[in-house]
């Protein structure tokens, strides 16, 4: 069954746009495989195999099968992004992260959270209730109890105080490969992560069906 999700992705005109779907291999905007940069030692493909399904981008709404439909979905989505105000995004910084190497704000953000909050909160409706199979792989056992909360209020665990902005470029690596793997990204993003930029679009993804690529199906302005 097809899923949709809320993400943030640069906008098309943003450098870490281009350098970001080339390292990950895949546009988002319009499904195009990319030719990836070399990483002595290592298959780049395979090392960014699960982040390039999923695209460049950050969750705001995790992935989710649609209780009503997508008209509805779209409808409420773009109210959220009509009421919101562009704002600010503090400057991006790569860094480790539980064993993947992931791009991370460098301070937190009032409006980023408020915003990834109401997309949670606000657009729940539209989501259909994760199955047992879908729980039993977050593992809920080895969440803490606000998480396994989480997980069965709103079918994920990392949300509200639990959340985090985070851009995943890799797949989670040992030491060896994080003393490659890191440098080689580091030298490819440049300066381009630290650059000041602004959140003015929510961002509609979809997934077809399970293993299908995620696709950056609309960008809805923020207006308010």
């Amino acid at each position: 069954m097809m899923r949709a999700a809320i993400y943030w992705a640069p906008r098309l005109e943003d450098r870490l746009h281009a350098l970001g779907s080339q390292w990950l291999g895949r546009d988002t905007e319009t499904g195009a495989t990319l030719a990836q940069p070399a990483l002595p030692g290592l298959d780049i493909a395979e090392v960014t195999k699960d982040a390039r399904l999923y695209g460049l981008h950050a969750t705001l709404k995790p992935p989710f099968r649609l209780a009503t439909s997508w008209a509805a979905l779209r409808t409420d989505a773009m109210a959220l992004a009509a009421r919101t105000r562009p704002f600010a995004l503090p400057p991006l910084h790569l860094a480790e992260h539980h064993g993947f190497l992931a791009l991370l704000e460098t301070e937190r953000s009032a409006e980023l959270q408020a915003l990834c909050d109401a997309a949670v909160a606000g657009l729940d409706v539209h989501r259909a209730p994760p199955t047992e199979a879908e729980i039993a792989r977050r593992r809920p056992e080895r969440l803490t109890e606000r998480q396994r909360e989480n997980l069965h209020r709103w079918g994920y665990h990392y949300v509200f105080e639990d959340w985090w902005f985070h851009v995943t470029l890799s797949r989670r690596l040992d030491a060896a490969e994080m003393q490659v793997v890191r440098p080689a990204l580091g030298a490819h993003l440049g300066e381009v992560p630290a650059t000041r930029r602004r959140v003015t679009e929510l961002c509609l993804f979809t997934q077809a069906g399970p293993g299908a690529p995620f696709l950056l199906a609309e960008r809805l302005p923020l207006l308010g």
